[in-house]
């Protein structure tokens, strides 16, 4: 690996048209804002979710990678790492969510509180000052697990010592255990409360799943536009992709089988106020994109992705990656907009404005902070066994 000059490439080749994205997102967001402020919350509340797993999804992989001394991973840890050090600028795209609060949130109304004996029993923790809080605590701590995890690496970029690697792993061992109680009280305050009345002891790992599995979804798609442009064709093979794509079919059961346990153990109970959140999903035309999920969040993409084909052609598990994508963002539109439309969805243009805005943001950065550094792990003592990689 002398030649190190290889796995550096030019930052511009992917930020103009991602500022393009952001410039419009930008300005068509602040014209719904004055359109219709509620539909901005909730459309900008729906976008931020839908990128921010996707970040939290790298920052669990990177984890993985070192608890598990993962070889064959090692190839796209550097991916993983940009896309988790995008936090703080995510962190920044958090204050809409505060600053709409009283529209997103029924608990954040003192009338509504003094006229309702669950949330007044529930106030000490659903509450602007503590939710604020508690927000700033889970970024934080996601924040210093993501910049050691990536100054360590970069150090290691200049020279291998044993010390960065176990330093990683030391990091990443009860950074796992925070991780999951950080995402679960996250998805809790930031999805769950929408509807402060209903609860689930599972939703946080429904949350984990879609995050985790977007994730791998994501990063098929940077790493085949990398190789579209002739970047890391003979370093992120065909091989990688393959076990990416193991990684999928794996998620999209585990995710089914979060969505299936919630739904079946609420059904089986049948308690009035566990079954009413389901209901308002069965309302009107939201039957329909419920069906949607289920087909096309698990069936299709399982039936797809148990094809060894699938996942050794660039092709149809770049297709395959794009349905993922979309169907996550579907998800979390219908974990949050029934909320607000009850009797059934319509899809605004509000939508596409908010999510170009929070994704081109997210993808200048990722792109800035990739290119201005080596776009893999070059000094890693494993990087050349991942390069070799065969199933």
């Amino acid at each position: 690996m002398d030649d190190t000059k290889r796995f550096y490439s030019d930052s511009n080749l992917f930020n103009k048209s991602s500022l393009i994205v952001v410039a419009i997102g930008i300005v068509t967001s602040i014209v719904a804002y004055f359109v219709d402020s509620p539909q901005f919350y909730h459309s900008y509340l729906t976008a931020y979710m839908f990128w921010f797993t996707i970040v939290l999804g790298g920052l669990f992989f990177t984890m993985l990678h070192h608890i598990s001394g993962a070889v064959w991973s090692t190839v796209l840890r550097r991916l993983s790492e940009t896309i988790m050090i995008t936090i703080p600028i995510m962190a920044i795209l958090f204050l809409p969510v505060i600053l709409g609060m009283h529209d997103l949130y029924h608990w954040s109304h003192l009338d509504a509180v003094a006229e309702d004996e669950l949330l007044q029993k529930k106030e000490a923790y659903l509450n602007a000052v503590f939710f604020t809080i508690r927000a700033i605590v889970y970024f934080s701590i996601w924040f210093l697990l993501a910049w050691n995890l990536y100054k360590t690496s970069l150090k290691q970029d200049k020279g291998h010592d044993e010390k960065y690697s176990k330093k990683m792993t030391k990091i990443s061992a009860p950074g796992m255990v925070i991780f999951a109680l950080t995402i679960t009280f996250a998805s809790f305050d930031w999805l769950m409360s929408l509807d402060p009345h209903w609860y689930s002891t599972i939703y946080g790992l429904y949350v984990y799943a879609g995050s985790f599995l977007s994730f791998m979804a994501f990063l098929i798609i940077i790493g085949l536009a990398l190789r579209k442009k002739g970047l890391l064709t003979d370093i992120i093979t065909i091989e990688h992709y393959h076990d990416i794509g193991k990684f999928l079919f794996g998620f999209i059961i585990f995710w089914g089988y979060m969505a299936f346990s919630q739904y079946f153990l609420i059904w089986y109970a049948n308690i009035p106020e566990e079954t009413i959140w389901y209901i308002h999903r069965w309302e009107g035309n939201w039957s329909i994109l419920t069906m949607v999920l289920v087909f096309g969040h698990f069936v299709l993409p399982f039936m797809v992705l148990m094809l060894r084909s699938v996942k050794r052609n660039f092709t149809t598990l770049k297709i395959i990656a794009y349905w993922i994508l979309l169907m996550h963002f579907i998800d979390i539109y219908w974990l949050v907009f029934p909320t607000f439309s009850k009797h059934g969805f319509v899809f605004s243009w509000i939508d596409i404005a908010t999510f170009l805005a929070v994704g081109g943001i997210f993808l200048w950065y990722f792109w800035y902070k990739y290119f201005g550094a080596a776009m893999v792990t070059i000094n890693d003592p494993k990087l050349q066994k991942s390069m070799e990689l065969v199933n």
